[in-house]
């Protein structure tokens, strides 16, 4: 049976609440705000749209992404960040269909910090903005979820809070790619608490698998957001630019 030693209660497989909503930002294709519990990010997608010359590429669409934090201006590390989210969404999108075209991605952090949950919120968020337009051909879908593994008992749990991440001895993000049925990692920036430990793949082999069984929650969700959001379209509601789902 699964631990509830955690502070909030939680097991130790257990997400905290999805929280989702299409809103329908003005000027972009498409837009999606992602939650775990709290821990929430916002994402807009614009494109196809006209490229800088310099960035123009003659048999594929270029893909930008800017990331905003919850204050003050962008810094290194944010734009690190958002280099890092480009090179895990980049192998799920077909940029062949738009050549010398731009599509670009901004996401906004809704939550200080920089926790593995806040870097995992910006992807699935950026993965339903992406569904949201519907302009930009998928190959495939891109789920993310935290892990870490706790000092004292050396178990694994999933979509740490911030305030746990002192408490453990590892801890990371896992980005998965589903389609037809398979999923594979594509991006992991597992790491050790501390720097005199000795990486142990093994260790990164469990956490994986803890985090793939979470991933499929997290894309089981988008699935239930994506079929609602063809529900609205074929109904003559009044409100059909926004869709929550909890």
């Amino acid at each position: 049976m699964a631990s509830t030693s955690r502070r909030t209660g939680r097991d130790s497989t257990q997400l905290r609440a999805l929280q989702t909503s299409l809103d329908g930002l003005a000027r972009v294709d498409g837009s999606a705000r992602f939650g775990f519990g709290t821990t929430a990010a916002l994402s807009s997608i614009s494109g196809p749209i006209e490229v800088r010359l310099a960035a123009e590429h003659p048999s594929l669409a270029a893909f930008e992404v800017l990331l905003r934090p919850l204050s003050n201006v962008p810094t290194t590390q944010s734009k690190s960040l958002a280099a890092t989210l480009r090179s895990a969404l980049l192998p799920s999108l077909i940029l062949t269909q738009n050549p010398r075209t731009l599509i670009q991605l901004v996401v906004q952090s809704l939550s200080k910090g920089t926790s593995d949950a806040l870097v995992a919120a910006m992807l699935n968020s950026s993965t339903l903005a992406l569904l949201n337009a519907g302009s930009i051909p998928m190959r495939s879908v891109v789920c993310a979820v935290a892990v870490g593994r706790k000092k004292s008992t050396s178990e694994f749990i999933v979509d740490p809070e911030e305030e746990e991440e002192p408490s453990l001895a590892s801890h990371g993000c896992f980005a998965f790619s589903f389609a037809n049925g398979d999923a594979r990692c594509v991006w992991t920036n597992w790491r050790s608490g501390s720097a005199a430990v000795v990486f142990d793949e093994k260790e990164l082999a469990e956490a994986k698998d803890v985090a793939l069984d979470a991933a499929r929650e997290v894309f089981m969700h988008i699935q239930k957001v994506c079929r609602a959001m063809e529900g609205d379209d074929e109904s003559d509601e009044e409100d059909d630019d926004k869709m929550v789902v909890s």
